[in-house]
């Protein structure tokens, strides 16, 4: 049985977005939106707002996602193991919605952690840094002049 706020998340967020989120499902490859997207801002849940990474923490592994270095704090995520499609893998979850996110891997740049935080651009939406304050995301322009 199909639940109507199911529905009104579904609308309000988009197929991809749904599909992602709430059924850990992936976009296509080098089709997200964020993939090869750099400007200076945050990326929030899209189904919660709630802040999950950086663009200071963004980088182009060339893996066809978009993959940060880390999350914007340690408990933004959590992690959970992923036995799907015959691989193990850890996935990431947004710890406020539990939306599904992406994997995390070992293989980042080294000297930024070595970690690969391979995430769907359907999952996130992005506050460019100008309009941080008006979209309710003030208290974090300081991160950004750290």
């Amino acid at each position: 049985m199909k639940n109507k706020s199911d529905d009104k998340l579904k609308e309000r967020i988009g197929e991809m977005a749904y599909k992602v989120t709430q059924h850990s499902a992936t976009e296509p490859p080098f089709t997200g939106e964020y993939d090869n997207f750099f400007e200076k801002g945050l990326y929030v849940d899209i189904v919660s707002g709630e802040p999950l990474f950086t663009s200071m923490d963004k980088y182009n592994s060339g893996c066809g996602w978009p993959a940060f270095t880390k999350p914007i704090s340690k408990d933004a995520v959590t992690n959970h193991t992923d036995a799907s499609l015959g691989m193990m893998r850890i996935e990431v979850r947004s710890a406020g919605a539990d939306s599904h996110l992406g994997h995390v891997f070992g293989d980042g740049p080294r000297d930024r952690g070595g970690l690969r935080y391979c995430i769907n651009s359907a999952a996130l939406k992005f506050i460019p840094f100008d309009r941080l304050e008006e979209e309710g995301y003030g208290e974090y322009i300081s991160i950004f002049e750290d």
